[in-house]
This record gives C-alpha cells, structure tokens and sequence, in this order.
C-alpha cells in the first residue's frame, strides 16, 4: 500500500519512528531477561506500523502509563499503546480498541469485602498503579474510598501487602499472577471494567494521522495479526476488540 508522504512525515518528522513502549502492563510488553530488549504484542504492532510507513523504528521504553502518554503528548515519541481514557484523551487521539483487557480488584481470603459496592467505603483504601487507566477509573467512580498510588502498575500488590491496604486494583492476569505467588489472595468474581487498549498518536499532529493509525490498527485486527500476537506471546485473557 503506498502512503502518503505527509503522513509518513507526521509521524516520522525526523526519519525514524519513535514508539512510546509501556512495560508497566505486562500483557502487551515485557523485557527480554537475557538480552534487555522489549517484546510483546504492542511491539509487534510498532515494528509493523514502522514497516507499513517504510521507515526505520526506535522504541522509547517506559514503566509506566503515565510516562508513556506524556512522551506521546510531548512528541518526544510519535506515537503508542494506551488504555483509552477521556483525561488522556484531551492530548491524544486514540484509534478504536484492538485488545480488551479485565480490571478487577484483589482483597485478602479473609476480607469482608465480597462485591463492587463493598469496595467503595470511607474505611477502604485501594491500591493503585499510578497514572494507569483503572488509576483514572476509578478516581472518578470511586466517591468514598481512599485511593493509593503505587509507582508502578506491578508493584500494586506489593504496595497492598506492604501498607496493608484492604483493596488492590489492576489488569486481572497481573493480579493473579501476584496472588498465587503470596497465598492467601482472592480475586471478586466480576470485573470493574473493561480496558480498551488502542493505538494514539498526539492530536497536534493532525486529523489524517490520527486516520491512518485507526486504518492501520482495523487492518491489524481483520488480518489476523493481533490475535496471533497474542497466541505467539501466550497471553491468556486478553481479547481481540471487535472492528470498529
């Protein structure tokens, strides 16, 4: 397919294409142990656009939500993976979902708390990963109980364990995978959201950008690319998102 060059220099203004790379979600990037190196299925989804615009790729690597958008929103990287949410959405325009993702929350066997409105009570103080979408989920849902801002989106259980906190908050498979390590742990039986992951670019650099990239993650979809994505790198509980 033959693009456009003022598409390629919107997201390529200095020859090579920066992809903001957040390893604080683990179902979409991970560090290689041995070798240092991101990989993932958001990695896999930044080499392809790279390929796609024919232009070389760097990816800029973060360990948290936050982090990662406000490099988008700075322009110091041209484009990357985020949890669709408004307050992001001010800076950056996201293409449609191509990976839903669970959040749920994680209390102690022993806790009294067994459903969503048990959670939110004055008494109550929920761990969160700091700048994450359910972080922003949930400061405006939640209207009693206490948040708590890990540093990182992994380090939330821990930060619950170590501050003795009566509720953790975060991407499901992240959270049980923490709760089969410590014991004793217990996941509510439903969800308290839904995590829309989707491509974004920053909204400065234009309506037709921000068309390409949503044309190139439905491409991505309907191929079949996404979900061997996430088969290659063995992710269990992530969705494709249906066609926009």
């Amino acid at each position: 397919m033959n693009i456009e060059p003022a598409i390629v220099k919107a997201f390529a203004p200095t020859g090579t294409l920066r992809a903001s790379i957040n390893l604080g979600n683990p179902i979409l990037a991970n560090r290689d142990v041995a070798s240092g190196e991101p990989f993932g299925v958001s990695v896999d989804l930044a080499r392809a656009f790279a390929q796609h615009l024919s232009v070389p790729l760097e990816l800029v690597v973060f360990d948290t939500a936050g982090k990662s958008v406000e490099a988008v929103s700075d322009e110091r990287a041209d484009f990357g993976f985020f949890a669709i949410d408004p307050k992001r959405g001010e800076t950056i325009a996201f293409t449609a979902p191509y990976v839903l993702i669970e959040g749920f929350y994680l209390v102690r066997n022993d806790s009294p708390v067994r459903t969503h409105a048990d959670v939110d009570q004055p008494h109550n103080r929920v761990a969160v990963g700091k700048g994450s979408a359910y972080d922003l989920f949930l400061t405006r849902e939640l209207k009693h109980a206490e948040i708590v801002r890990a540093p990182t989106s992994p380090a939330v259980v821990r930060t619950f364990l170590e501050q003795q906190l009566e509720v953790a908050a975060g991407v499901k498979q992240q959270l049980e995978a923490d709760a089969a390590k410590a014991g004793g742990l217990r996941l509510l039986d439903e969800r308290f959201m839904v995590i829309r992951q989707a491509m974004g670019v920053a909204k400065r650099r234009g309506p037709q950008a921000a068309e390409a990239l949503g044309a190139f993650i439905e491409t991505m979809k309907a191929s079949g690319f996404v979900a061997e994505a996430l088969e290659r790198h063995a992710i269990a509980g992530a969705s494709v998102a249906p066609a926009a």
